[in-house]
């Protein structure tokens, strides 16, 4: 690989942003494919359903064969709310490999004894959340059913282009929340992104099957993208 292209390439990774090493396999040319680049790229058709796996691989288009090698950010979780759902879905997430961050200012339940071995935030959203920053290779979950919690981290989730934004709560719990976050200036647009009721419709009744549902719906929206139906 060329000297640019591996600096190239290490500044995307550095900056959590994906990438793909185009190499045509009939000359051996290189080339670099950067995520705000894809759309307009002529092999934008090939490239996108390769992102989406995780997976290189060769592909075929009308100008010849290419290995498009892809460089994904680690995919993350952040969750507000140190919750009975957050302490089932801590160790799923880490089995899919999920990198998982846990965020809660209520000192009772942000324990390390509660969440052992994980990043955990006792801490306001808003004082958490420029730590962790918000990317759209990062899903959010929201959790503690407390607004003041809740709806400045949706707000921030929102804005940032997470490609996941999830809240528990029933249709009338979210109901409220969309009210509050209009007076917050957040545009229907946005707010409806938000997956409320949280997780795929899989009947789930114990935590454990509620994070497993949460986890799938992340799962979907990662691989097959943001209109990909269950």
């Amino acid at each position: 690989m060329r000297l640019d292209l591996l600096t190239a390439m290490n500044a995307e990774r550095a900056a959590r942003r994906a990438a793909v090493l185009v190499t045509a396999l009939e000359g051996g040319g290189q080339r670099l494919v950067r995520e705000a680049e894809i759309a307009r790229d002529a092999l934008a058709d090939a490239i996108v359903p390769q992102l989406r796996s995780g997976k290189s691989g060769t592909v075929e288009a009308p100008s010849g064969r290419y290995f498009l090698e892809i460089h994904l950010p680690p995919p993350r979780i952040v969750v507000t709310g140190a919750v009975h759902i957050s302490q089932a879905l801590v160790p799923m997430a880490k089995l899919l490999g999920y990198d998982i961050t846990v965020i809660d200012p209520r000192t009772a339940f942000a324990t390390p004894e509660r969440f052992p071995d994980v990043k955990l935030l006792a801490e306001w959203p808003d004082e958490a959340l420029p730590k962790v920053g918000l990317d759209n290779w990062t899903a959010f979950v929201a959790l503690t059913h407390d607004p003041k919690i809740d709806d400045p981290a949706l707000e921030a989730a929102l804005a940032s282009g997470c490609f996941y934004v999830g809240a528990l709560g029933s249709r009338k719990t979210h109901g409220r929340r969309v009210e509050s976050l209009k007076k917050r200036d957040v545009s229907d647009d946005a707010i409806a992104r938000i997956h409320a009721p949280i997780g795929l419709d899989i009947g789930a009744a114990s935590p454990s099957e509620i994070a497993l549902a949460i986890l799938a719906e992340i799962t979907l929206r990662l691989r097959r993208g943001p209109e990909a139906k269950p």
